[in-house]
């Protein structure tokens, strides 16, 4: 786990780090990950502020709390994050379905461009085998957003029907299902 601490109109002190540092690799108990925390104390006027950004595989939170002492603000602010990340290992729970459908193995072929021009023979370049879980279409938008990936195939556990999940190039999501009929 890496954090790195930054003061803003204060001096540098042991003491704050030491607490940082305590309080962050408390929420190790969360993430399977390695976690990276850039966190700023400033001090302003009355006012003591606590920010955070933590990372960990490409999962981001951010958390802020003001108050008029800097213990408190950096308790307030990893209350914060330690509620978030709450809420995320929640909602990855709530998503994850057990269904009667069986993990499908599908095989994806990937064809050159030159294939196909006029008159010529499609050529295969490329062939993988891709693991096609049973999940719900919010878990999948999540599950892509993971991997960084501009589409994600999955068994929709409402249509019990293979789907596609996209990207589309406005940044938002399209759906492809399988027509009955």
């Amino acid at each position: 786990m890496g954090i790195s601490l930054t003061f803003r109109n204060m001096e540098s002190k042991d003491v704050w780090r030491g607490l940082v540092e305590e309080k962050i690799s408390k929420l190790k108990k969360y993430l399977d990950y390695p976690l990276e925390a850039n966190v700023v104390l400033t001090t302003e006027k009355h006012r003591q502020i606590a920010e955070v950004n933590l990372t960990a595989n490409r999962f981001t939170l951010n958390a802020r709390e003001e108050t008029e002492d800097m213990a408190s603000a950096i308790d307030g602010m990893v209350d914060k994050l330690e509620r978030q990340l709450l809420k995320y290992k929640e909602k990855i729970r709530r998503h994850k379905v057990e269904s009667v459908l069986p993990e499908s193995s599908w095989r994806m072929n990937v064809y050159s461009g030159e294939s196909f021009e006029e008159g010529a023979e499609p050529r295969l370049i490329e062939t993988k085998k891709l693991q096609v879980s049973p999940m719900s279409v919010e878990e999948a938008a999540l599950q892509m957003e993971l991997q960084n990936n501009d589409f994600f195939i999955f068994t929709n556990v409402t249509s019990k029907n293979l789907n596609i999940l996209y990207r589309m190039k406005d940044g938002h999501f399209g759906l492809i299902e399988p027509q009955g009929g």
